[in-house]
Formats: C-alpha cells, sequence, structure tokens
C-alpha cells in the first residue's frame, strides 16, 4: 500500500517462486524461530507493503510442524517502521485446545520488535451457516479497464486493480464517502491461499486519500482480518479477481479506522478486516 498490468495479469515462467511467495518467505531455525527478507517487489513508500507483512507473519505459523487447523483470525500490530533488509520471527503457542490454538508472533529486527501478531487457527467442523452482508451489485471485472499503478509504491504493481468506484481522486479535492468498490487479484496471477488473502485485505488505498486526496504521512497501527473461507472455498477460487469492498467511519484526531470486505464472483464472503490508521498533518 512496479510492474505492468495487463487484463489477463503479468506472465511469469510456472517454474519460478512467484514474487509474493519470495516476499513472504522465511527460513525455520530451532522450530519457533524463523528468518525472512523484505522484497523489493512489494516496497510501499516507506519500508515494506503492510499486507506482505501480515502474510509473512502468518506465513510463520503456517509452517510451523505443531499448527492445528486453519486461520481464523489474525491481528497485526506494526510497532515500528520495518526497514529494508533481513529480519527474525519469534513464534509461540499460547494455548492449544481441542479445535483451537492461540499464537503470539513476532517480527524483530536489531534485536527490537518491529511488528507483532497474535492468531487463532482452529479446526473446522460444518455447522448452520447464514449471512447478512450483501453481495453488492457491481458490473463484472472483465468489463473494467486496470487501474495504473503507482510508481513510488511498487507493490501497487503487484495487484491488478479494477475500480467501480472509489478510486483515489485528483489532488485538493473532496468526496462525501471513503468508500471504494474495486475487483482485484495477484498479479502475475496466482491462486488464492490464506496467505495472499491476508495480504488482499490490506491492499486498500488508504480511506483518507479517497474522502480527501491530500497526501498526509500515513501508517497502519493495527489490523485484523478474519477469514471466513475454508481452504476448498480458497481452492475453488483459483486465480480469479475477488470484489473488495472498503470504508472509513470516522476520520479525526490523527487517526481514521477503515473496514473491508473480499468476496468471491459467485457471492462467497471470504474475509472482512478491520484497522485503525495514523495521519499527521
Amino acid at each position: 500500500m512496479t510492474q505492468q498490468q495487463g487484463d489477463s495479469g503479468m506472465k511469469q515462467d510456472a517454474t519460478a517462486t512467484h514474487d509474493f511467495d519470495a516476499a513472504i518467505a522465511s527460513s525455520a531455525g530451532d522450530g519457533d524461530t524463523f528468518t525472512g527478507q523484505t522484497h523489493p517487489a512489494y516496497a510501499n513508500m516507506v519500508g515494506p507493503f503492510g499486507g506482505v507483512i501480515a502474510a509473512t507473519l502468518l506465513n510463520a505459523v503456517m509452517k510451523h510442524p505443531q499448527r492445528l487447523g486453519e486461520p481464523v483470525s489474525q491481528t497485526v500490530h506494526f510497532a515500528a517502521p520495518i526497514a529494508d533488509g533481513g529480519f527474525s520471527i519469534r513464534t509461540r503457542i499460547l494455548r492449544t485446545n481441542r479445535s483451537t490454538q492461540h499464537w503470539s508472533v513476532e517480527l524483530v529486527q536489531d534485536g527490537d520488535v518491529a511488528a507483532f501478531a497474535t492468531t487463532v487457527t482452529a479446526v473446522r467442523r460444518a455447522t448452520w451457516s447464514a449471512l447478512d452482508a450483501v453481495f453488492p451489485d457491481v458490473p463484472p471485472a472483465v468489463s473494467i479497464d486496470p487501474a495504473p499503478h503507482i510508481p513510488r509504491a511498487a507493490w501497487t504493481g503487484r495487484y491488478e486493480m479494477r475500480f467501480i468506484d472509489g478510486a483515489p481522486g485528483a489532488p485538493d479535492t473532496h468526496s462525501d464517502t471513503s468508500q471504494s468498490r474495486m475487483w482485484i487479484r495477484d498479479t502475475p496471477a496466482r491462486p488464492l491461499d490464506y496467505l495472499s488473502l491476508a495480504a488482499l485485505c490490506d491492499a486498500f488505498y488508504p480511506r483518507i486519500f479517497v474522502r480527501r486526496p491530500k497526501w498526509v504521512p500515513i501508517g497502519t497501527v493495527a489490523l485484523t482480518t478474519f477469514f471466513h473461507a475454508d481452504a476448498a472455498q480458497l481452492a475453488a477460487q483459483g486465480s480469479a479477481p475477488l470484489l473488495g469492498v472498503a470504508r472509513a467511519q470516522r476520520f479525526g484526531n490523527g487517526f481514521f479506522d477503515q473496514n473491508a470486505e473480499m468476496w468471491s464472483e459467485r457471492g462467497e464472503l471470504l474475509a472482512t478486516s478491520h484497522q485503525v490508521v495514523y495521519f499527521k498533518e
């Protein structure tokens, strides 16, 4: 939150590692510790894209040999700027119950915690289900041209964004709403999984740049993602675009919130997220 985009995403050698997988990769140490490296393809204007950090922390849990079940929720706190370069990840199981597991994960640079997360995984069981959220009535992705990326934020070139409404406006303009709706997917195309979904939930421009398109320094303080889909639903999604909807409730006193929904083309609510963002004037 730079590469050229096309209607079908950039092509990549099928034998090559996707840049996203390279960006979230980490090497195991003693079983609870991993080491990783930031990736230039997911650089932001300052430091790395927050979504790829969230995915990196989740990946450490997913790779852990004692993990139970699938991700249900993740809350990431961005405690300090993350510098380009190497880092270590410390994982700890806080508690394991019969079907749920609670994790603490820390990203450490130069001996200090730069970001940390709490994660819940669980064994999902078939139960009664219902959906109160409403799938928006929107045009199909193929009917909308991809938006250009932002050269100074390399990570925007790693996503194909097709805005239905709520694209960032011209400087010094104002909008009556902070809502954006867009079709989005990885580029080059990549099958959806929990890791890419975690990153996609943060792949919205900050709401202040939609509501009041004026450049100010911003940074996410905390990001919570709820994973509603099971692994089978994610596999069925493949590399098709997701419908993302994002909005804010309030701006003021140096902070604003940002909520998001991620839908499949079939109208399945795959994930929701909530974050609080700092801004400076």
